[in-house]
């Protein structure tokens, strides 16, 4: 079998003379820095073509199918974030309607937008006590399908980016007994099926389009993904029409490669890898689950919608201690060069992967270990808690009115307006926490008191706020009020 990394790494020795993009020319005295010109191609005789493949590029796709199960699968050299716009757009008409769980990532908020959907929110469940979301409930599911017959789809996120997993077989089945197709955003949960220790990966359980980022979690390249379609209820060819739109016309050769090299590994040497790192990864938890202060989090099964849980995220939960999850992630990466994937008001979350290594895993147990100490003498010393305002779990997720759909928001005459006079204004624009991305407020959404309450303890807690157009996050756009007619004011004044 003729594999593309290999088939790159030979023609890198080869002695042919590049009379085509890219521009470097596999030169690499062409440019400053170490960077893997020699491998840099574009779509040149015996390499195939991404959006027309039917040589290497059909076989490295079909390789990735078979190993996970599944009936075809798409390359994404633009991440999860292309998956998702063409499964979306594929699974759902111009103008169609979609049950989204609020929880999403972006770029389903932005597929929503292009392709003019009006989306149905269905809300996860909050853990009150790792303050967390947790899962989707199925009978939640049901219940708007059964009111909304006009729903085409439905998307949800499963793990979520704090492991969280639900119930996907049986929101599955729901789906499928309304005739609508289930888009599973799996990003983070593409090592799933290469371990029984990991919860069982959606493209096993029911779900028609499977998003997977093989970079979150898999020893592959940033920017690697895949689209998996399991089942016949959206049409491969939309989806191949949508994947041709939403990724670049000169995908990289690098990142493919990249790709056909981790599933060529998993496949001869994942049972070992992940026996090795699912091992060592328990042996961390039971260590760490020890601490006091800064603990473990570990969402119970069967509570707040969660289904199951992925153990390879290491979430250190503060609300026991006298720091902040955004102290935490700090003083791990100043004082003990320890880069955490993400930090939120009250834990600090750390990604483990089937790439770490021990010295890896000793350094954070010992730092977690050093710094619960020190919060146990704190504590013991009777030095006072932080008293600073609090977000209300409850409110994590709350409910906005949609005045406008996103489009209509997006595209009309907006204005600057500061975020205390903005209240009872339509938003003309996003406002997330990034990581994840997950929108606190979308476009053609009525902001509230609440909202900017939240808003500002986020950036009290010097949480990463993005979206908003103004980055001092002083201002946020608004669609600009019209002004009444004549007739409105007389009916107003009249009555």
């Amino acid at each position: 079998m003729e594999r593309l990394y290999r088939k790159l790494e030979e023609y890198s020795r080869s002695d042919y003379y590049p009379f085509h993009m890219p521009g470097h020319k596999r030169n690499a005295e062409s440019v400053r820095g170490d960077f893997p010109f020699e491998r840099d191609i574009t779509e040149i005789e015996g390499f195939d073509n991404l959006h027309h493949p039917e040589d290497i590029l059909l076989e490295a796709q079909q390789n990735v199918a078979k190993l996970y199960g599944v009936k075809e699968s798409f390359y994404s050299v633009n991440g999860s974030t292309a998956a998702l716009l063409s499964a979306i757009s594929a699974a759902v008409p111009r103008n169609g309607q979609i049950l989204v769980a609020r929880n999403c990532h972006k770029a389903v908020y932005h597929a929503i937008y292009l392709r003019n959907l009006k989306p149905t929110y269905i809300y996860p469940q909050m853990d009150g006590e790792w303050w967390i979301n947790g899962g989707i409930f199925p009978d939640k599911v049901e219940r708007c399908l059964a009111a909304n017959p006009e729903l085409q789809a439905v998307l949800i996120t499963s793990p979520t980016y704090d492991g969280v997993v639900s119930d996907v077989k049986e929101i599955a089945e729901i789906a499928h007994k309304y005739g609508v197709p289930l888009i599973v955003d799996e990003a983070h949960g593409a090592h799933f099926h290469f371990s029984n220790y990991f919860p069982t990966s959606a493209a096993e359980l029911g779900a028609d389009l499977v998003i997977q980022s093989f970079h979150k979690t898999l020893p592959a390249m940033t920017q690697t993904a895949v689209l998996h379609n399991c089942s016949d209820l959206v049409d491969s060819r939309i989806i191949r029409r949508f994947m041709g739109i939403y990724q670049t016309s000169s995908p990289s050769y690098i990142l493919m490669a990249s790709m056909d090299a981790c599933m060529d590994t998993m496949a001869s040497d994942g049972n070992q890898m992940f026996r090795d790192f699912t091992k060592i990864l328990e042996q961390t938890r039971k260590r760490l689950s020890k601490c006091k202060y800064i603990r473990l989090a570990e969402p119970v099964k069967g509570e707040n919608g969660v289904f199951d849980y992925d153990r390879s995220k290491l979430i250190f939960s503060t609300r026991y201690s006298l720091m902040s999850g955004s102290d935490l992630y700090h003083i791990l990466l100043d004082r003990y060069h320890i880069q955490m994937e993400m930090e939120s008001e009250k834990y600090a979350l750390a990604i483990a992967a089937v790439g770490d290594r021990e010295e890896g895993f000793e350094r954070l147990c010992q730092a977690i270990e050093e710094l619960d100490q020190e919060q146990a003498e704190l504590i013991k010393a009777g030095i006072p808690t932080d008293d600073e305002k609090q977000l209300d779990t409850r409110s994590m997720h709350f409910v906005l009115s949609q005045m406008m759909s996103m489009a209509e928001a997006m595209e009309s005459e907006t204005e600057k307006c500061s975020l205390e006079e903005s209240i009872g204004r339509i938003s003309a624009e996003f406002a997330y926490l990034y990581p994840p991305g997950i929108p606190l407020i979308t476009p053609g959404e009525q902001i509230t008191g609440q909202f900017i309450r939240n808003m500002r303890i986020y950036m009290d807690k010097g949480l990463y706020l993005q979206g908003l157009e103004d980055y001092t996050n002083k201002t946020i756009l608004v669609v600009k009020q019209q002004p009444q007619s004549t007739k409105e004011q007389d009916e107003e004044i009249h009555g």
